[in-house]
């Protein structure tokens, strides 16, 4: 079961990746737009990365909260 997660977060942060990545190379979109939406992309990618693979979705509340904060 763990496994399985891990699996479906990282293709989700590849996912991120590549859409943020779009969104810095594409002209379709306003660039102030595109550079916020990158933004709020990295640090979703942040929390994830904190949370599942640095293992802290389990870690006990006050270390929690001191690495999201």
């Amino acid at each position: 079961m763990r496994t399985r997660r891990i699996t479906l977060v990282w293709l989700a942060l590849v996912a991120a990746t590549l859409i943020s990545w779009g969104f810095g190379h594409g002209r379709r979109m306003d660039p102030r737009a595109a550079g916020v939406a990158v933004i709020i992309i990295a640090f979703l990618k942040i929390r994830y990365v904190l949370l599942d693979f640095m293992e802290l979705r389990s870690a006990p509340l006050g270390m929690r909260v001191a690495a999201e904060a």
